[in-house]
């Protein structure tokens, strides 16, 4: 009796804590940049060239992310042919920013 119950809350753990493990997959359509919200879905062709660049990196303190102000001191790129947005390396991480804000709006791995 008491394997039995052992198994059978074994088993109902095992059983709830498998959704946590679900992944989703979304599939992105490469189109024009589109803002939803806070979202920015920026093109193919500028994450191709931004990977394709050789810049130096520049030493950050703190977490890059998405939102966050690159200061005046570091110096971001243009990227031709999309005046919408420049880029830079931080702590050897590409890094897609808005050229008239600073702010991240992608971190390319």
């Amino acid at each position: 009796m008491r394997n039995k119950l052992f198994l059978a809350t074994a088993a109902a753990f095992l059983t709830l804590s498998a959704g946590a493990y679900a992944q989703e997959t979304i599939i992105i359509e490469e189109t024009d940049p589109v803002t939803t919200e806070s979202t920015v879905i920026v093109p193919g062709e500028v994450r191709t060239y931004v990977m394709e660049r050789e810049v130096p990196s520049i030493a950050y303190e703190g977490d890059v992310v998405v939102g966050r102000v690159i200061p005046d001191t570091v110096e971001i790129y243009p990227v031709d042919d999309h005046a919408d947005y420049a880029y830079t390396v931080v702590n050897e991480r590409r890094v897609i920013v808005n050229p008239e804000t600073r702010t991240v709006v992608e971190v390319l791995e």
